[in-house]
Order: structure tokens, then C-alpha cells, then sequence
């Protein structure tokens, strides 16, 4: 004789959630938004699950796996929404995750050739450093090119790239700007912002920069440039405006823990420089 095993008429949160091949805490969750009713209480103040709550549970489950979202099932619960509807808003979703899947693995990919961060950034950008011999590009180097990008997109970063190409191949600039950045982190908070040695340092910042230039425009870096613009033109997909915030915003929310004199020394080289644009224009 086989024995015979009676089934509860009902089970508690836990065994509900471990026949359904879910949590506790999701079965609660559910409760929250609406996607299933919250059954009585027993005499223990505890929950008590049922047959129709089982059910529910388990086509709650299903429909997880096929990656329909908790607000389309709670619509398909309640034929609010036609199944055209729940699945043509599936398959956006399932595009844009294979899209994102798609830019991952380019992203290892670009990682496991380059053989650094560098990897991890556009390949706008990392096409055009690639060439650069290992250790050529220092940590605050891909750290600007990071936010730059951030800030200015791919072909922003792509087109100051030209810097610090010029840098990794020009020695005396590299010592020059080197001993700028110094200078720039002595200029603490103890420094005063009118202190003439602010002026003087955006003087030099001034002149490093066009020294740059033209070592960058000696180099052809004009003609690189322009192809950027080519390459980036074609590659634009129009969703950039999505993912993407204004500069301007994105400029405000970053901080960089400068101090009164620094930051006066920033806004006098670029007054300095586009100054002397404007005069020579």
C-alpha cells in the first residue's frame, strides 16, 4: 500500500514562498504594490496561502522568467492591458538589454586588448590612445578623460585625448605640466585668491597651453580631429539626449574641492586665453 499524504489547505508565508521558488520578502512586495491580495490572518496572526494564492504565485513566477515587468502582470491580473500591449513593451525591453549586453562585452573586449582602465572607457576615445606604449598615460590622465567623458561624451574626450597624446610624446611639456600641477595643488586655502602668485600661475598655465597647441598642431591632430567628427557623426544613434545630461548640469554636480585661489587661477587662464582669441579674431 502506498501511503498517502494529505496537503494542507493551507501554508504560511515561507512554505508558500518555497514551493513558488521565491522569498518571503518578494511574497510581501507583492502584497505592497497590488500583484497579489494579501490573504487573512490566522489565529496566530500570521498569513495563511491558499490554492488561488499558489496559483497566482507561480504564473507570477513564470512571467518573471519572461521578463514581463511587475506592473504587466498586475495589468494582465486585472485584463487592463491587451497582451499585444505586455508583449510589444517586452520586447522593447528585451532589445535594450541586448543592446546593453552587446556594449558590455565590446567594453571587455576593448578592456582585455588594452590591458587597463583605459579599456573601460568609449572606444572613441581608446582607439585613439591604443597606440600609446604602457605606462605612457598616468592614472589622473585616464581620471580626466573619465569625466570629460562624462561630461562631454565620447567625442569630447576623444579630442582632448590630443593632450595628453602630445604630453606622453613631448617630454618637456610632460616635466612642464607637471610642475604646474604642483604649483596648482599648493595654492590651498591658506593661499589668498589676490596673492600675485595666482596671476603668475595662470600666466604660465597660458602659456603651457598654447605651447601645447602648437605642438599638437605641428603633430596633424587638426586632421585627427576632423575625422572624429566624421566617425562620431556616423555613429549617432539619437539616444544620446537620454542617457546623456547638459553639460552645464553635469559640470555643477562634479566636485573638485578647490580651493578660493586655485579657482581664481582656473578663471584667470581662461580669461587670459580666450582673450587673446578674441583679439587676435
Amino acid at each position: 500500500m502506498y501511503p498517502f499524504v494529505t496537503p494542507p489547505r493551507e501554508v504560511k508565508i515561507g512554505d508558500a514562498a518555497a514551493f513558488a521558488g521565491t522569498t518571503p520578502r518578494a511574497i510581501r512586495h507583492y502584497h505592497q504594490i497590488g500583484l497579489l491580495p494579501e490573504p487573512e490572518r490566522g489565529g496566530d496572526g500570521r498569513r495563511r496561502y491558499g490554492y488561488d494564492d499558489m496559483i497566482r504565485l507561480l504564473w507570477i513566477r513564470k512571467m518573471s522568467e519572461a521578463g514581463i515587468s511587475l506592473d504587466d502582470m498586475r495589468a494582465a491580473f486585472d485584463e487592463a492591458r491587451d497582451v499585444e500591449d505586455v508583449l510589444g513593451r517586452l520586447e522593447e525591453t528585451l532589445a535594450a538589454q541586448e543592446a546593453d549586453i552587446k556594449r558590455q562585452r565590446a567594453a571587455v573586449e576593448r578592456l582585455r586588448a588594452v590591458g587597463s582602465p583605459l579599456g573601460l572607457l568609449s572606444s572613441l576615445v581608446t582607439d585613439r590612445l591604443s597606440h600609446l606604449p604602457s605606462g605612457a598615460l598616468r592614472p589622473s590622465d585616464l581620471d580626466a578623460l573619465l569625466v570629460t567623458e562624462r561630461i562631454f561624451g565620447p567625442l569630447g574626450a576623444a579630442i582632448q585625448a590630443s593632450v595628453f597624446i602630445t604630453l606622453a610624446t613631448h617630454p618637456g611639456l610632460r616635466a612642464e605640466a607637471d610642475r604646474l600641477d604642483a604649483a596648482d595643488a599648493a595654492l590651498d586655502d591658506t593661499v589668498d585668491p589676490h596673492d600675485p602668485q595666482v596671476e603668475e600661475l595662470a600666466a604660465q598655465h597660458c602659456a603651457h597651453h598654447k605651447a601645447l597647441e602648437q605642438a599638437m598642431e605641428a603633430a596633424g591632430m587638426d586632421e585627427a580631429e576632423e575625422k572624429l567628427f566624421e566617425i562620431d557623426e556616423a555613429d549617432l544613434t539619437g539616444d544620446e539626449e537620454d542617457t546623456q545630461m547638459s553639460a552645464f548640469k553635469a559640470i555643477t554636480k562634479m566636485p573638485y574641492g578647490f580651493s578660493a585661489a586655485r579657482t581664481r587661477c582656473i578663471e584667470l587662464t581662461g580669461r587670459l586665453l580666450y582673450g587673446d582669441l578674441s583679439a587676435g579674431s
